[in-house]
């Protein structure tokens, strides 16, 4: 029995997922002629109570897209120093829009709207970047699955709105806020401009993300997705398995956060575990003890157990839990938790 939670995208569909992708109706997307494929647009739409929806091979391509849609070379977009899309996007951000960052030192991977209001450039002064777009991830990565304060979301909306800002969600784990903290999608939908969401974290589909928004901006999303390489042909068989998880695997991911809660409450319980950070949703990130293992012993004694987690560097290791991921495993990753020590 191998146990892998490297991350909640090691998933491989269902046999209930596979029948969906198998008997899919498909057409060729790029003329926007595959029926599954504009299904699943429209029913991601609906959900958020937005306009339109776009379809995509991965969620740093939704990104990268909505960054591209809301500026131009030379501006400078607003995010925290943990954001997806600064530190896990290959420098996309420059490469592929001319644009910079500017990093606010957040908590968690989440900033206030003070801290936003304050990183604006002055926009009649040229000699520093227009600053054009605000970028949120919920739930933040690195951050360890941290949820935003919807209130202070809110806040950040009227920041963007008195300084003509675009507002942009990367939301590859949005679906775990939800279930996390029971709030409505169609919230979400009313305060940004654009959100990016990933059905292969969590949901449990092989491929895809959608980028949501208004016809307009979806619009000219196509293009981008053109250009960047994006467009798929009968893509309405991993369009399927979206459908799917959209009606199968939503409600279930309270059982994951569940299972990271458990998991922590071992770990820090351990003698040689330096740190557990707060666990809200499926990612646990901790750190070792380094009297006692290094991080390389560590890993390795999991190993030994059939058991693959992954570090992230500066000394802190990332464990999460998804619908893969079975009671079976579990007891034995907290047994084996217990046995090293």
């Amino acid at each position: 029995m191998k146990i892998n939670l490297i991350s909640d995208t090691v998933t491989r569909p269902s046999q209930g997922m596979l029948r969906a992708m198998m008997t899919a109706e498909v057409g060729d997307d790029v003329f926007k002629n595959d029926p599954t494929v504009n299904a699943l647009e429209e029913k991601a739409a609906d959900y958020f109570g937005m306009q339109s929806a776009l379809f995509f091979p991965s969620g740093t391509m939704t990104n990268q897209t909505a960054i591209k849609l809301h500026t131009q070379p030379g501006d400078q977009l607003i995010c925290d120093k943990y954001a997806h899309v600064y530190n896990y996007e290959g420098g996309g951000v420059s490469f592929n829009s001319g644009v910079s960052c500017k990093l606010v030192d957040g908590h968690r991977g989440m900033m206030t709207s003070e801290q936003v209001e304050k990183a604006i450039n002055p926009p009649d002064f040229y000699h520093s970047p227009l600053t054009s777009l605000v970028c949120i991830e919920n739930t933040t990565n690195k951050g360890g699955g941290a949820c935003w304060d919807f209130e202070e979301l809110k806040k950040i909306r009227k920041v963007c709105d008195a300084n003509g800002l675009g507002y942009h969600l990367d939301g590859a784990r949005i679906w775990n806020a939800l279930v996390a903290k029971k709030e409505n999608p169609k919230a979400y939908g009313g305060l940004f401009d654009s959100i990016s969401v990933c059905l292969s974290k969590g949901l449990g589909c092989p491929v895809g993300s959608v980028l949501v928004g208004d016809e307009e901006l979806i619009g000219r999303a196509l293009r981008i997705r053109k250009i960047l390489g994006g467009g798929m042909r009968q893509s309405g068989y991993l369009a399927a398995a979206g459908i799917y998880a959209l009606d199968n695997n939503i409600d279930r991911l309270a059982e994951d956060h569940q299972k990271a809660k458990e998991i922590g409450e071992v770990l820090s319980e351990l003698s040689y575990i330096k740190k557990v950070e707060p666990i809200e949703t499926n990612i646990i990130i901790f750190e070792i003890n380094a009297s006692m293992f290094t991080e390389a012993e560590f890993l390795a004694k999991l190993v030994q157990n059939n058991i693959e987690i992954i570090g992230m560097g500066q000394g802190k290791l990332r464990m999460v839990t998804h619908l893969d991921y079975t009671d079976e495993m579990h007891e034995h990753t907290l047994n084996v938790l217990k046995q090293i020590a």
